[in-house]
């Protein structure tokens, strides 16, 4: 089978056995670490690299739209690190293998649960072992619904905020941008707030209007606003607009259809 100069190949078909192909990408601030992983990998034609990347902001962008299901991923990089990267994107974390010269971010990894901890330089038998638990680790994933994620993390500059769900009190979209709130402060992330709601439980945080969605532990009452529309008032004083679909859904996620737990009609 072939590969491009990309790294890329096509589904394997192996006779009458049809290999899953599985994408992967390389993230390393180094030339020749990332030369030598696509060569350790062109002995596998059931990978595909879907994309190199030589810092952490390029490893974040081509993980959202590349989704792999595998990533070998540096520690020590520009702009981001390793770590920094992977609480960037979740909560559809791929199998993660780290690559890196120093050993004393082991602990650290597992944590993170990395699959494997390749420690520069590696031999082809150590990469294969790395490989294989990685291969295992995916066969072992089920497709849970309810996963979801606990925290959210917000690149600013160089740095990364990481924002608890129990500690987000509301968000507003902003075009292709949602401004979370907590706390008294605002982290602008971009992501649509539909693509964001989808990730929330909903039992926990509600879509009130097209442009809010609401934790239901900070709404202190709900009150009539205009025809047909009322306003949702946080525990902060916050005033957020409650559509008429959006006054259903806050309705049901509270258990309540008539509408009892502190609305005001």
């Amino acid at each position: 089978m072939s590969r491009d100069a990309a790294g890329t190949s096509a589904c394997a078909t192996w006779r009458w056995v049809i290999e899953v192909t599985l994408r992967a990408v390389i993230v390393d601030d180094e030339e020749l670490a990332r030369g030598y992983l696509r060569e350790m990998l062109a002995a596998h034609p059931e990978i595909e690299i879907m994309a190199e990347c030589a810092n952490g902001f390029e490893a974040v962008k081509a993980i959202a739209e590349t989704a792999p299901d595998l990533v070998f991923l540096d520690v020590q990089m520009p702009k981001l690190d390793g770590f920094e990267v992977l609480e960037l994107i979740e909560p559809r974390t791929p199998a993660v293998i780290v690559v890196t010269a120093y050993d004393q971010y082991a602990m650290r990894a597992f944590d993170a649960h990395a699959v494997d901890y390749l420690l520069k330089p590696f031999s082809a038998e150590r990469f294969e072992r790395a490989l294989e638990r990685a291969k295992a680790r995916l066969g072992e994933r089920t497709r849970a619904p309810d996963e979801r994620p606990q925290r959210l993390a917000v690149r600013d500059g160089t740095r990364v905020h990481v924002i608890p769900l129990e500690k987000l009190d509301y968000v507003e979209a902003q075009d292709d941008y949602v401004a979370l709130h907590s706390g008294g402060k605002s982290y602008l992330k971009q992501q649509t707030i539909g693509s964001l709601e989808a990730l929330l439980d909903p039992a926990r945080f509600v879509r009130i209007h097209r442009s809010a969605i609401v934790n239901l532990e900070r709404v202190a009452r709900i009150e009539p606003y205009a025809k047909e529309s009322r306003v949702a008032i946080l525990t902060d004083g916050t005033r957020l607009p409650v559509s008429r679909s959006g006054y259903a859904r806050l309705l049901e996620a509270m258990g309540d259809s008539q509408g009892s737990r502190n609305t005001t009609r």
